[in-house]
């Protein structure tokens, strides 16, 4: 292998997209500390959209380097070292993390510790730490398996999931008596009303879906309620706090008029539609607001000390995943045009929400 194949998308237009060959180093062109990883599989969800169209703006595209104009979406998933420069990393080892949509990846191993690692590659630095730390799992069964995909698949999106439910409680939901979530098939989404459903009665949970993803979303089992779309102005009138999933301003605006001064919050979380969001500020109700994890994180990390955040993600995580990972329709799919049609069909939407998407750039 002298090559790494790259999948690749054009930044201000996401649907013309291409595969790219990179010449890979040898062991010893690595820079010092380095190690060439091949990508062995990874999740790919609305999510890595998100990751697409806020790619500028949040310096996603920064992570893996492309050709000019195009950009790497990056991936959470699973890589294994086969060469090193580390004295204290091995060939054969297996790593959990962000990944770029390609088939290696050079990481320039710093701060190694005997559970993991961060990339201090100079181009990596402007990015928030998390998507530079590399878990060490060689071995480890909660990252084999089953297991592993619903690590790379749900990990992330339900510790976005615990942010805003802690930020919620913690907040004593601005006084709603329901939390209304919309693209409620959405696994960030599905994670929020699990963990509100479980923990936090009498909160109500409703759901905001497509009629066809009723069936889908009323499985779950974690909403109270389920309502589609053209239907929201037959709720009730309710203190309510308006968690958006979906970023449709057009949604947003009829959500805001309904419940008027009974919408006591309203926090943006995910951006899966490209329309621009109109003026926020002439909605009745609560302002809208984006919802930023990082704030939530650091508030913790000093209320909670060291370790703090991670017990408690712990403690939840494996309930969630016992009941809510059997729900999904694990496919796992190998080869770059595996990979484009998996990707093409989730920026078009046409993907079910039962099913995750594990996938492979090698065939």
């Amino acid at each position: 292998m002298t090559s790494s194949t790259q999948f690749v998308v054009r930044r201000n237009d996401l649907a013309t997209c291409r595969l790219v060959e990179v010449p890979l180093p040898s062991v010893t062109q690595l820079p010092e500390n380095g190690l060439l990883v091949k990508v062995d599989r990874f999740a790919f969800t609305a999510n890595n959209i998100t990751y697409a169209m806020l790619g500028d703006q949040l310096k996603y595209w920064h992570l893996f380097p492309a050709p000019d104009g195009f950009g790497n979406i990056p991936v959470w998933g699973f890589g294994r070292v086969i060469e090193s420069r580390h004295p204290d990393i091995a060939k054969g080892e297996v790593l959990f993390g962000y990944l770029p949509m390609a088939t290696h990846l050079v990481i320039e191993a710093a701060d190694v510790k005997k559970t993991g690692f961060r990339d201090a590659a100079a181009h990596r630095q402007s990015v928030s730490p998390v998507y530079n730390a590399y878990s060490r799992v060689t071995g480890n069964p909660a990252f084999e398996g089953r297991n592993g995909d619903y690590q790379a698949l749900l990990r992330p999106l339900f510790m976005l999931s615990f942010l805003v439910d802690d930020f919620l409680a913690d907040k004593d939901f601005f006084g709603a008596t329901s939390v209304i979530l919309s693209s409620a098939s959405s696994k960030t989404a599905f994670g929020l009303a699990w963990l509100l459903h479980t923990h936090r009665k009498p909160v109500r949970v409703i759901g905001l879906t497509a009629a066809g993803n009723v069936d889908f979303v009323t499985s779950l089992g974690c909403y109270d309620e389920v309502v589609t779309y053209d239907k929201i102005e037959s709720m009730p009138d309710q203190p309510v706090a308006f968690v958006d999933m979906a970023g449709n301003p057009d949604l947003r605006t009829r959500l805001h008029r309904h419940f008027g001064d009974r919408m006591v919050y309203s926090g943006r979380v995910g951006l899966t539609h490209q329309d621009a969001a109109p003026d926020d500020d002439s909605l009745p109700g609560a302002k809208p607001t984006w919802f930023f994890a990082p704030d939530q994180i650091r508030k913790r990390a000093k209320e909670w000390g060291p370790g703090g955040i991670d017990q408690r993600f712990g403690a939840v995580w494996s309930g969630f995943t016992a009941a809510m990972g059997p729900k999904l329709d694990v496919v796992e799919s190998r080869g770059s045009d595996a990979v484009q049609r998996i990707y093409l069909d989730t920026l078009k939407g046409r993907v079910k929400p039962a099913q995750a998407h594990m996938l492979s750039m090698a065939d």
